[in-house]
């Protein structure tokens, strides 16, 4: 026999991994629901701004818009070199909700975005925080239904993962890897029932917290020098014995993380060495990826080749049904949020790119090499 027909079996179980695990997740990554109680909640929406001038009125814009909640709108400028501030300048003038809040120098040991949310946080006049990024795109019913998931679950975090826009290459390939992984790797039902900082998961895009628990937990000060909000800080709520939770934010916010491809490689890499790329977790999860999303298709590949010559019914049965699952996720994906199918149909060259972006974070990480974003070096942890 030959000896590669021994590798549908491992790669078939690989695959099989994140199907399954998609499938019981879906069930479980719910939308936030709309809100019950007769009163308004009062909402201090939180915004860090650094060169944000293309976005920040369209964000703006769709927060004063919002409905069923008492609000006030503060942005934060993070000494932006463009029209950002005078932007904010004009609308808190047009209205009173919105308020600038000019950003301190930036301390020794601190990221830029966590300095710039903890300063928000103490200007936040209401008890509810709801932090976004200035990209977002928010539902007139977004802000309202993201407070009414944290009330309803009786959490002390949630963060909501927006639908992601995307416009160039590598944006469309890559984006829809985010719900991959989430859902793929993550058991959100066992997340909800143990509370371990280590099944905790977010997206920095969007979080609903109260001031008390912020502040039990440490809020962005106590991830000072993390790239990565996302993972980070619902790993700090659960290390101060608080409970997080994440809900499906795609039909009430969105968001154009980056503008081109050069952008969108950078951005990826910039935060990746606190998540799979981080030394503890990038074998293993390269192992994980390429047997179970890239190892079916070079087998049915070979199989396609003629190369399946003397393999038994059981190999070529495994390597198909390989095949079928490592596709399946995006192919629900595509159903459930609207993710392009041709970026699905790709998939394998999605996980092959992001690979090499997360090696190459690391291997860049090793060497000391430092990335930059808006103007300011990065160092990772």
């Amino acid at each position: 026999m030959n000896p590669a027909a021994w590798l549908a079996l491992p790669a078939l179980a690989l695959a099989s991994l994140p199907a399954g695990l998609t499938l019981s997740n879906l069930r479980c990554f719910s939308r936030a629901p709309r809100p019950t109680s007769g009163s308004l909640p009062r909402v201090s929406v939180l915004v860090p701004a650094r060169d944000e001038a293309r976005v920040i009125e369209r964000l703006a814009t769709t927060v004063l818009a919002s409905r069923d909640v008492d609000l006030e709108l503060v942005i934060l400028d993070d000494d932006s070199r463009d029209d950002t501030a005078r932007i904010i300048t004009e609308l808190a003038t047009a209205d009173p909700r919105v308020r600038l809040i000019r950003g301190q120098p930036l301390p020794a040991g601190w990221c830029g975005k966590q300095h710039a949310c903890w300063q928000l946080a103490a200007a936040a006049r209401h008890e509810i925080l709801l932090f976004l990024d200035a990209d977002v795109t928010l539902a007139p019913d977004g802000a309202s239904r993201a407070v009414a998931f944290l009330e309803s679950r009786g959490v002390d975090l949630a963060s909501g993962f927006p639908r992601q826009e995307t416009g160039s290459f590598l944006d469309w390939l890559l984006l829809p890897l985010i719900h991959f992984v989430l859902l793929g790797y993550l058991p959100l039902a066992l997340s909800r029932t143990d509370n371990r900082p280590g099944l905790a998961a977010g997206c920095g895009q969007l979080f609903v917290t109260g001031r008390d628990a912020y502040l039990r937990a440490g809020g962005h000060a106590a991830i000072r020098a993390s790239l990565h909000d996302g993972i980070k800080l619902p790993r700090a709520y659960r290390t101060a014995g608080l409970s997080t939770d994440l809900f499906d934010a795609g039909d009430v916010a969105s968001c154009r993380m980056y503008g081109t491809d050069r952008e969108v490689w950078r951005g990826l890499s910039k935060n990746a060495t606190e998540g799979i790329a981080a030394p503890g977790s990038i074998l293993p999860f390269t192992l994980l990826l390429v047997g179970g999303q890239i190892l079916p298709v070079i087998l049915l590949l070979f199989g396609l080749a003629g190369r399946w010559a003397g393999w038994p019914a059981w190999a070529v049965a495994a390597t198909c049904a390989a095949v079928f699952a490592a596709w399946l996720p995006r192919l629900m994906a595509v159903r459930r949020f609207g993710h392009s199918l041709s970026s699905a149909l790709v998939h394998p060259l999605a996980v092959a790119v992001f690979l090499v972006i997360q090696w190459t974070a690391l291997v860049r990480r090793t060497l000391g090499l430092k990335t930059s974003w808006r103007g300011r070096s990065l160092s990772p942890q």
